[in-house]
């Protein structure tokens, strides 16, 4: 079938069959608490569905029998703000492994659906443009999970680093997406830190958020592909950290990538019931949740001396970098062996404080939204 006139049709048909014609019978309050989001891209039996809302708060809904290649649209944030144009494009794991060191490395974490402090911050440190466009070249950003929840802009975010991540890779350089612990969360179906707008509009669409952003969606299909644990140069990177359970485990790290991907979309009960190996992997001590790498109290297992150097001669790495657990600026243990890049990103943000690392020709550094640098010890 010729795709032009198809999907002119189909835009025709969004006219009749969106869900602007139902608005009216939404209660204003609850249209009020929807914002600018998608959109979300669902490859279903019967062709591909798209979903978004517009500034406005309406719901706008089109179906395709298939996307044409080089499909693209325009993404903000929840008030219209911050326009950047997304394309689609094959979708694949990246490389647990790389052993090249480009001169820079750019670390965050936890961004937690605040695109204004994502894009402050990269434009800030010249890792991005005024438009939003890959500006850094043949270096490297890493981002060390937990996009989702607590913030209006998740789903913007995702799609930002989706782009991004072409863009570097025709630069030479590279974006590396890490899971946290919120995504296996939110794809969990716990949405108690969602802002509001993410559990309204699965309902006003009679699904689940999980319908929304599971394995048969774009962005679904593309967080399955992160890595859990990467090792990128000299540096071990992981959302929460890996202490002796993960040691005694022994789990090859391509295994610990796989097997967490595999249970993305379960539900926790699930997921203890496929294997021990998987409950412990999403466990408490397990690598998206472990935080004895950098608090003390016994609960929390905290790692000893001995113990991280083992891990450290394990995987021939100099440093584990971590972020989850939230300090007041990013901050160094066990005498620099440890760095934990995770702090509040929007009183960071507003008091001049450290929000992200920086490692340049093998030295590291804190840095702020205007890329005011502090050497690490």
């Amino acid at each position: 079938m010729n795709q032009k006139p198809f999907t002119s049709f189909l835009l025709a048909l969004a006219l009749v069959f969106s869900f602007s014609s139902a608005r009216a019978q939404v209660p204003v309050s609850t249209r009020d608490s929807l914002s600018a989001d998608g959109p979300y891209i669902l490859y279903n039996p019967g062709g591909v569905e798209v979903l978004s809302v517009d500034v406005q708060g309406n719901i706008i809904r089109n179906e395709f029998e298939s996307l044409p290649e080089g499909y693209t649209f325009q993404v903000t944030d929840h008030r219209g703000r911050y326009p950047f144009q997304v394309t689609l494009r094959p979708v694949k794991r990246m490389a647990w492994l790389l052993q090249d060191t480009p001169e820079k490395t750019f670390v965050m974490s936890d961004p937690h659906g605040r695109l204004d402090c994502v894009v402050d911050l990269l434009q800030g440190n010249g890792v991005i443009d005024q438009d939003l466009h890959w500006a850094y070249g043949s270096n490297r950003l890493v981002v060390i999970g937990d996009i989702a929840d607590r913030g209006k802009d998740v789903t913007a975010i995702y799609w930002l680093f989706y782009q991004l991540q072409q863009e570097a890779a025709r630069a030479e350089g590279s974006v590396v997406m890490l899971l946290g612990n919120h995504e296996p969360m939110e794809f969990a179906g716990d949405m108690r830190y969602a802002e509001p707008k993410y559990k309204i509009l699965p309902r006003l669409l009679g699904r689940e958020y999980t319908d929304l952003i599971g394995p048969n969606s774009e962005l679904g299909r593309w967080i399955a592909s992160w890595n859990t644990v990467s090792i990128l140069g000299r540096d071990l990177y992981v959302h929460a950290g890996i202490g002796k359970d993960f040691y005694d485990w022994n789990l090859p790290i391509p295994e610990v990538n796989a097997k967490i991907s595999k249970g993305l979309f379960m539900k926790n009960k699930a997921r203890k019931a496929l294997s021990d190996t998987m409950d412990f992997l999403y466990g408490s001590y397990g690598p998206i949740w472990y935080r004895g790498l950098v608090m003390t109290e016994a609960k929390r297992r905290p790692v000893s001396v001995d113990t991280l150097d083992m891990i450290r001669v394990r995987y021939d790495v100099d440093h584990i970098i971590v972020g989850h657990t939230i300090f007041k600026n990013v901050r160094t243990f066990y005498d620099g062996r440890v760095i934990d890049v995770n702090v509040n990103n929007a009183v960071n943000r507003k008091k001049h404080r450290s929000r992200a690392l920086l490692i340049e020709n093998g030295r590291y550094y804190t840095v702020t939204d205007s890329g005011k640098r502090k050497q690490l010890r």
